[in-house]
């Protein structure tokens, strides 16, 4: 499976690597309409990224360990 955007991927995933976002605050800021710039559904499609809830119910979106080794062999794991 390829990636449009690999540099930007990156970014998303490195971002959520800082600490878990909420699903809504991901969405408000990498949810785009243009079909050439899936960001969010490349890191999803590739298991970079997850999408869980908390003890409160709460959409979270979390880094996966395949994430973190994206991270890794890309020089940008905190």
């Amino acid at each position: 499976m390829t990636m449009d955007n690999p540099s930007l991927v990156l970014d998303l995933v490195e971002w959520v690597a800082r600490e878990p976002r909420r699903y809504s605050e991901v969405m408000e800021a990498w949810r785009t309409s243009c079909p050439r710039l899936s960001v969010w559904e490349d890191a999803v499609d590739h298991g970079y990224l997850a999408r869980e809830s908390n003890a409160a119910g709460e959409a979270l979106v979390t880094v996966t360990d395949a994430g973190r080794a994206f991270l890794q062999r890309e020089g940008r794991l905190h």
